[in-house]
Protein backbone atom coordinates (compact mmCIF):
# COMPACT_ATOMS: atom_id res chain seq x y z
CA UNK A 1 0.00 0.00 0.00
CA UNK A 2 1.67 2.99 -0.94
CA UNK A 3 0.31 6.72 -0.15
CA UNK A 4 -2.57 7.96 -1.97
CA UNK A 5 -4.19 4.63 -2.41
CA UNK A 6 -8.27 4.44 -2.50
CA UNK A 7 -8.80 2.02 0.37
CA UNK A 8 -11.62 0.26 1.92
CA UNK A 9 -12.11 -1.67 5.72
CA UNK A 10 -12.20 -5.23 5.17
CA UNK A 11 -13.10 -6.30 8.87
CA UNK A 12 -14.99 -5.09 11.63
CA UNK A 13 -13.20 -2.34 13.23
CA UNK A 14 -15.19 -0.43 15.84
CA UNK A 15 -14.61 3.10 16.63
CA UNK A 16 -15.78 5.49 19.10
CA UNK A 17 -14.31 9.18 17.53
CA UNK A 18 -16.47 9.36 14.57
CA UNK A 19 -17.73 13.17 14.47
CA UNK A 20 -21.19 12.49 13.50
CA UNK A 21 -21.08 9.29 16.21
CA UNK A 22 -19.02 10.74 18.72
CA UNK A 23 -18.77 8.47 21.94
CA UNK A 24 -21.16 5.53 20.44
CA UNK A 25 -19.66 2.16 18.34
CA UNK A 26 -19.25 2.81 14.94
CA UNK A 27 -18.31 -0.26 12.98
CA UNK A 28 -15.91 1.23 9.91
CA UNK A 29 -16.58 -2.20 7.96
CA UNK A 30 -17.03 -1.21 4.17
CA UNK A 31 -15.97 2.38 4.58
CA UNK A 32 -13.23 3.79 2.05
CA UNK A 33 -11.19 6.04 2.01
CA UNK A 34 -7.77 7.51 1.21
CA UNK A 35 -4.35 6.49 2.75
CA UNK A 36 -2.80 9.78 3.86
CA UNK A 37 0.78 8.09 5.84
CA UNK A 38 2.10 5.10 6.81
CA UNK A 39 4.09 5.73 10.01
CA UNK A 40 6.88 4.39 10.29
CA UNK A 41 9.32 6.88 12.48
CA UNK A 42 9.38 9.23 15.11
CA UNK A 43 11.41 12.63 14.94
CA UNK A 44 13.78 10.42 12.98
CA UNK A 45 13.68 7.36 15.03
CA UNK A 46 12.38 4.35 13.84
CA UNK A 47 9.33 2.80 15.36
CA UNK A 48 6.98 0.08 15.53
CA UNK A 49 3.57 1.21 15.78
CA UNK A 50 0.21 -1.00 16.53
CA UNK A 51 -1.64 0.80 13.61
CA UNK A 52 0.74 2.62 10.77
CA UNK A 53 -1.72 3.05 8.29
CA UNK A 54 -3.85 6.74 8.63
CA UNK A 55 -6.69 6.23 6.35
CA UNK A 56 -8.84 10.00 5.62
CA UNK A 57 -12.64 8.97 5.19
CA UNK A 58 -14.98 11.96 5.10
CA UNK A 59 -14.60 15.23 6.02
CA UNK A 60 -12.33 15.71 9.46
CA UNK A 61 -12.63 11.74 9.88
CA UNK A 62 -9.43 9.45 10.31
CA UNK A 63 -8.37 6.63 11.76
CA UNK A 64 -5.11 4.22 11.99
CA UNK A 65 -5.59 0.83 11.09
CA UNK A 66 -3.60 -2.72 10.88
CA UNK A 67 -2.24 -3.09 7.05
CA UNK A 68 -4.31 -6.07 7.39
CA UNK A 69 -7.80 -4.80 8.26
CA UNK A 70 -7.38 -2.93 4.60
CA UNK A 71 -7.59 -3.59 0.97
CA UNK A 72 -6.59 -1.74 -2.03
CA UNK A 73 -9.56 -0.36 -3.59
CA UNK A 74 -7.24 1.81 -6.62
CA UNK A 75 -3.76 1.96 -6.62
CA UNK A 76 -1.84 5.49 -7.17
CA UNK A 77 0.81 4.93 -9.79
CA UNK A 78 3.68 7.61 -9.40
CA UNK A 79 3.78 9.98 -12.46
CA UNK A 80 7.36 10.14 -12.66
CA UNK A 81 7.80 6.82 -13.63
CA UNK A 82 8.61 6.18 -17.57
CA UNK A 83 6.14 4.14 -19.69
CA UNK A 84 7.23 1.10 -20.91
CA UNK A 85 5.83 1.82 -24.90
CA UNK A 86 7.34 0.09 -27.91
CA UNK A 87 8.21 2.31 -30.57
Amino acid sequence: MNIGDRVRVRTSVIVYHHPEYRNQPFDLKGMEGELKAVIRDWNGRPISANFPFQVQFSGKFRAHLQADELEVIESVTPSDTPSETAA
